[in-house]
C-alpha cells in the first residue's frame, strides 16, 4: 500500500473513532457536557496546538486541519473585515450521521479551530452560521478586530 493510500485509511479510521465516541457520549446524555470541557481544555492549550500545526494567521487553522486530518473541505474567502470559511463536504459528519443523531461539528472541529484562532488573534470572533450537521454546508465567519 502506497504512502497516499495508507494515510487515507488512517484518516477514514480516524473519522469513525470520533463519531464512535461521539455517539457513545450521546447515547449516554454526556455530549453537551464533555464538548464544554473539551472546549475550555483546548481554548487552554490553543496556543500549542498553533505551534503544533505551523499556523500563523486565523486562515490556516481552517487550512492546516483540512490537511491534515483530510475530513473537510474549506474554502476560504477574505471579506470585509476578516474571512468566511465554507465546507460542503465532512467525512466526520458522513459517519456521524450514519451511526446516530448526535452532531460532531463543535466537539472536534469548530471548537479546536476557535480555539487556535483565538491563540493566532484574540480580538478575533468566530461565528457559525451553519454546520452541515443540520444544512448542506458548515459556515463561518471570523471578524478581525478593526485597528
Amino acid at each position: 500500500m502506497d504512502a497516499e493510500k495508507k494515510l487515507k485509511t488512517l484518516q477514514m479510521f480516524y473519522a469513525a473513532a470520533l463519531a464512535d465516541t461521539v455517539f457513545r457520549y450521546g447515547k449516554e446524555g454526556i455530549l453537551e457536557k464533555i464538548t464544554q470541557e473539551k472546549a475550555s481544555e483546548q481554548k487552554n492549550s490553543g496556543k500549542i496546538m498553533v505551534q503544533r500545526f505551523g499556523i500563523e494567521k486565523a486562515e490556516d487553522a481552517f487550512e492546516k486541519t483540512q490537511d491534515l486530518y483530510g475530513c473537510a473541505d474549506w474554502k476560504i474567502e477574505s471579506t470585509e473585515d476578516g474571512f468566511s470559511a465554507v465546507n460542503s463536504s465532512c467525512m466526520l459528519c458522513n459517519i456521524s450521521k450514519k451511526m446516530g443523531s448526535y452532531s460532531p461539528c463543535r466537539i472536534y472541529c469548530l471548537e479546536p479551530i476557535k480555539a487556535m484562532i483565538s491563540a493566532v488573534d484574540s480580538e478575533s470572533s468566530f461565528e457559525v452560521a451553519e454546520t452541515l450537521w443540520e444544512s448542506n454546508r458548515c459556515s463561518v465567519s471570523v471578524k478581525k478586530k478593526k485597528k
